[in-house]
Formats: C-alpha cells, sequence, structure tokens
C-alpha cells in the first residue's frame, strides 16, 4: 500500500517505521517548520522499551537511556528521605529495564530510522476525503497527494480525529489537568539525588523530581497546581520556580539554580481529553496524542503512542480482509487499554496534587517506610495488558 502519515513525532515514526518493515510505501508530512521535540525527556516504561527492541532499536535505545536502578521519595520541605527502594522488581517482572530518554534523541533516531527523505515538514494538512478506494490529503498550499490509507499521528489538537468521528457525536475537547508542569535538563548533581535515582521531592501537591539519562544528565520536572491561562515571558526563567519552590528542601534550590533557561526550560501546562471509542473511518485512522491525550502522571504517554505503532503493524501483518476491516481490528486492541491509562492517570494526577487535601496527604504518609512493593505493583499494573505483552508478568 502506499501510507500517509500525519504527524512526525513518537508515534508517527514509529508506525512508519512498522509498516515500512511489512513493505508498504509510507510518507510523513508535518506541520512543524523543523525538528523541535516537545518536552526535555520521556519515561520509556518496559512496554514502550519492548515495542522499539521489536523496531530493530534494541541497542540504539539501550545507550540513549539512563541507569535508573532505584526510587526514592523525599520530603519536599526538609528533604527527609521517605522511601528509597529498588526497581529491578519492574525489570524481572516484565522482561525489560526500563529507561528514562532525552526526547530529541529518541526523536532524531526514529526519524533517522525511518528515512528522512521521506518526512516531509512544513506541510500542514486542512483536509481529508475518502471515496472508498483512496484518500486523499489537502494541504495549506492547495497540494494533494492520495493514499491507500491515512494514519493521523496529528497530536493533541488533532484534524484527524475530528475527521474520524461519527456524525452529530460530541465535540472532543482537551480538558486542563490542574497543573503546569516545568521540564529540561540539567548535569547530574548528587546534592539533588543519586545518578541512579529517579527521586521526587513532594509537599503541598507539588513535586519537584530527577531521573537519569544517558550523558551524565538528568531529566528534571516541576508540577505546580494553578489555573490554565497565567502569563508566562520565556524571559522570566526560573522566576516561577523560585516563587513556587521558596522553603523547600537544598536539594531541590540546587536543581532550580542549575537550571539554564536559555538552554533547556519547557513551561507546559497539562491537559488530557477524556477516552472516546471512535479511532477509525474507512481507510483513515488515528494513534497516539491524536487518540489519546494524557496527563503524565503515570509516564504512559510516549509508550501508548509505541503500543499503537505495535498493534498497527500486528493487525497489518496478520489480517487480510482489507483496510479498513484491519483498521477496525486496530482500533479493537487499542481503544480499552489507552483509554484506561489515560483515566488511571487521570487518577493518579488528582491524588498528588492536593486536589483532595486528604487524599494527598494519605499518600505522603504513605510513603514514609514503605519498600515500595504497592508502588511497583502499580508500575507493573501500567505495564500488563499492553499488546506487546505475550504473557503475564512474573510474579
Amino acid at each position: 500500500m502506499k501510507v500517509i502519515i500525519i504527524g512526525a513525532g513518537i508515534g508517527g515514526t514509529s508506525a512508519g517505521i512498522a509498516l515500512r518493515r511489512l513493505g508498504h510505501d509510507v510518507a510523513i508530512y508535518d506541520k512543524m517548520q523543523e525538528n523541535r521535540p516537545v518536552g526535555a525527556a520521556l519515561s520509556l516504561w518496559s512496554n514502550g522499551v519492548k515495542v522499539l527492541n521489536w523496531l530493530g532499536l534494541r541497542d540504539e535505545v539501550a545507550a540513549l537511556g539512563g541507569d535508573m536502578a532505584t526510587m526514592a521519595y523525599r520530603d519536599g520541605r526538609t528533604g527527609e528521605v521517605l522511601c528509597d527502594f529498588s526497581l529491578e522488581t519492574v525489570t524481572t517482572r516484565t522482561g525489560q529495564k526500563p529507561y528514562p530518554v532525552a526526547r530529541a534523541d529518541l526523536q532524531a533516531l526514529l526519524m533517522r530510522t525511518f528515512g528522512e527523505e521521506s518526512i516531509h515538514l512544513g506541510r500542514r494538512v486542512v483536509a481529508l476525503a475518502d471515496d472508498g478506494a483512496s484518500v486523499t490529503v489537502t494541504f495549506a498550499d492547495g497540494a494533494t497527494e492520495t493514499a491507500d490509507m491515512v494514519i493521523g499521528a496529528d497530536g493533541a489538537r488533532s484534524l484527524t480525529r475530528a475527521y474520524v468521528q461519527p456524525d452529530g457525536a460530541p465535540e472532543i475537547v482537551r480538558e486542563y489537568s490542574g497543573y503546569t508542569n516545568f521540564n529540561g535538563l540539567v548535569r547530574v548533581d548528587t546534592t539533588i539525588g543519586a545518578p541512579d535515582a529517579w527521586t521526587t521531592y513532594v509537599a503541598d501537591g507539588k513535586r519537584a523530581a530527577v531521573m537519569p539519562i544517558a550523558g551524565g544528565r538528568f531529566y528534571f520536572w516541576f508540577d505546580v497546581p494553578q489555573p490554565a491561562g497565567i502569563p508566562y515571558d520565556r524571559a522570566d526563567g526560573t522566576a516561577p520556580l523560585v516563587k513556587a519552590f521558596d522553603g523547600w528542601a537544598p536539594g531541590v534550590q540546587a536543581l532550580i539554580s542549575a537550571i539554564d533557561p536559555a538552554v533547556s526550560l519547557n513551561r507546559v501546562e497539562i491537559w488530557d481529553i477524556t477516552p472516546f471509542p471512535t479511532w477509525t473511518k474507512g481507510r483513515v485512522a488515528i494513534l497516539g496524542d491524536a487518540a489519546h491525550n494524557t496527563a503524565p502522571d503515570i509516564g504512559q504517554g510516549a509508550c501508548s503512542a509505541l503500543e499503537d505503532a505495535f498493534a498497527l503493524g500486528i493487525a497489518f501483518a496478520t489480517n487480510s480482509l482489507g483496510v479498513e476491516d484491519t483498521l477496525r481490528r486496530y482500533e479493537a486492541i487499542r481503544v480499552e487499554r489507552a483509554g484506561e491509562l489515560v483515566l488511571r492517570a487521570r487518577r493518579r494526577g488528582e491524588e498528588t496534587h492536593a486536589y483532595d487535601a486528604a487524599a494527598t496527604a494519605a499518600w505522603y504518609e504513605s510513603l514514609r517506610g514503605t519498600d515500595g512493593v504497592g508502588i511497583i505493583r502499580g508500575i507493573v499494573g501500567n505495564i500488563e495488558g499492553s499488546p506487546v505483552e505475550l504473557g503475564a508478568a512474573l510474579p
């Protein structure tokens, strides 16, 4: 088939690699003028890493990944260690070590692997038309391209998502998750956290955290509960963090001081979309944030997009009743699973950001002295049920 993918992010490029491996003629179009990934880094839990292994990138991804061996929680105000435990059980139960990775590094790897000559930037899609035998894509400049199938990996504000919804279906809108996230990269500093640890400071419904990635760097993020729409100028730099985390522990102050806003500091209001059932229409389907825009509270956003690519590839490798039938089977594999992860992330965000102060206080208390068994159970629970997991996790 000739396939057009709209969107050159993690989901679009990984789906492109999967379909090219099956022999299809795939081209990717994206409205961005240059490759500038949104966000500094991401969590690749075992399910996401396994998809990349399946795409033939095992060694490359391992080289990009940080050695995240332990998890620690600290009191945000005092710096007291609430708990500190090994993550080895995640690896042994799922069969794959998780890796935090720099988003730009992973994006570059996926684009190279797919073939940058077939990725067309600066091409904004404005319309789709399916005549039953092919799909025509119209671009903002009036040009058109026709393919046997179109995959919309066009992000949270997806045009393709609107196209595939049934006539008369309620409008799908993004919903504010109640907090703003600041993230970026700094050099590893043991005054902030151990070089091989995911360290999170918690207090007052806020979080400050670091994860190790390759190259002796920490991926950092801060969560600040606040209304949407608060003005921010990049010239403000770390000033909102200095204010929001005033009086916090020395490790948090060291982290804020280490940030160079001109080099690596992103500010993102967090929104999600309530799960919906329709991902396909005729020869058109959606994946990634277009299908399941989620808050990052369980670290499964990129992994879920990779699961989409895996399910799409498996569907086209194993079914033979036509494009429309195969896309419906892809949808059936993914809708419930991806939607449940969105809702889990939403519930997790409500617990951690003090929307219910008593629930958050109880969570803080549960961290004190824990051996991590319950936390690891939750992490593994997010991985179980993935289409890439051929068997249940080991006990």
